[in-house]
């Protein structure tokens, strides 16, 4: 596994403190490392807001798109019914449904499809699986930086800069020297950590989403709380990070792809024994130890369908 990134293995053999060129080998060592160049590692966590320069709809539901250029709207709803709808859908032609309670929070949806037109709808639930629409329109969003959707925070992939999961993304990343080696300590801290809940993966309900420092502390999710945990500490480091949703094989299923500058999406595969990688899928690694048959699987890109990207 740690050919994945080909990071140097240091090896120091031999016994006896006294031995001159023993010591001589330490004392390289401890220059080397002292010598290692580290990336910065303090939180950048970038916090949405809903301005109110221009909205959309009229009150209970509420869509601020104030800032599409960096990515996202925000979205209230504080009607007396039992959820309501915001449904956006862009150049690529996937809509993107997502529900909300009422409350007085505005909530964060990312615009995925990069520039071009996007059309807002919002619904209001009125009994079951029936809603009444309440608006429905086309806006024209033009980037800041086709990453931004990827860096800040939003329902799926929700953290602030008070999240522990963002303070244990620091710490894990203290050392690391380059984005590519952040992402690899991030990973294998996940997937060391968080247990597979098989019970809670057998029982969630439509419409669950996850609680990255719950999961933290508790050290158990689904597949869902992986790869939202991973995505939100590589955030909040500043590597952009893709939650995606679809398939593996015929079972519904969470995964992440990571953005490195110089290199670009890494989002195909996984390569554990060559010189890339570019899917990482940390469910399937913490649950199965990492076994050849299983990350044989994960590596192979036809087994994964995308249906969407948060």
């Amino acid at each position: 596994m740690l050919s994945l990134l080909l990071l140097p293995l240091l090896m120091m053999t031999g016994c006896g403190g006294s031995d001159a060129s023993n010591a001589s080998s330490e004392n390289t060592l401890n220059d080397q490392a002292q010598s290692k160049a580290v990336r910065d590692s303090t939180p950048n966590v970038l916090t949405p807001q809903a301005s109110g320069t221009v909205l959309l709809g009229a009150e209970p539901l509420v869509a601020d798109i104030s800032n599409t250029d960096q990515g996202y709207i925000t979205v209230r709803y504080n009607g007396s019914a039992a959820k309501a709808n915001i449904q956006i859908t862009g150049s690529d032609g996937i809509t993107y449904k997502y529900f909300l309670t009422s409350s007085d929070t505005w909530v964060t949806f990312p615009l995925t499809s990069g520039s071009g037109t996007y059309e807002i709808a919002g619904y209001e639930n009125i009994m079951d699986n029936k809603y009444a629409s309440l608006f429905k329109e086309s806006i024209e969003v033009t980037l800041e930086n086709e990453l931004l959707p990827f860096l800040y925070p939003n329902q799926y992939v929700f953290f602030t800069p008070e999240s522990k999961a963002v303070e244990k993304a620091a710490e894990l990343v203290q050392n690391s020297a380059s984005d590519l080696e952040a992402v690899e300590d991030i990973y294998h801290f996940v997937i060391e950590n968080i247990a597979y809940d098989e019970k809670k993966a057998e029982s969630v309900q439509t419409g669950y989403l996850p609680d990255i420092d719950s999961t933290l502390s508790e050290k158990t999710g689904i597949c869902f709380d992986y790869a939202s945990l991973t995505a939100a500490m590589l955030r909040s480091q500043q590597i952009p990070a893709k939650l995606e949703i679809g398939y593996s094989g015929d079972i519904y299923h969470s995964w992440i792809s990571v953005y490195i500058e110089d290199i670009g999406w890494i989002d195909k595969m996984i390569e554990f024994t060559g010189d890339a990688w570019t899917r990482m899928d940390p469910t399937f690694a913490a649950g199965n130890n990492n076994s050849k048959k299983v990350l044989k699987y994960i590596g192979d890109g036809s087994n994964y369908t995308l249906q969407y990207t948060r």
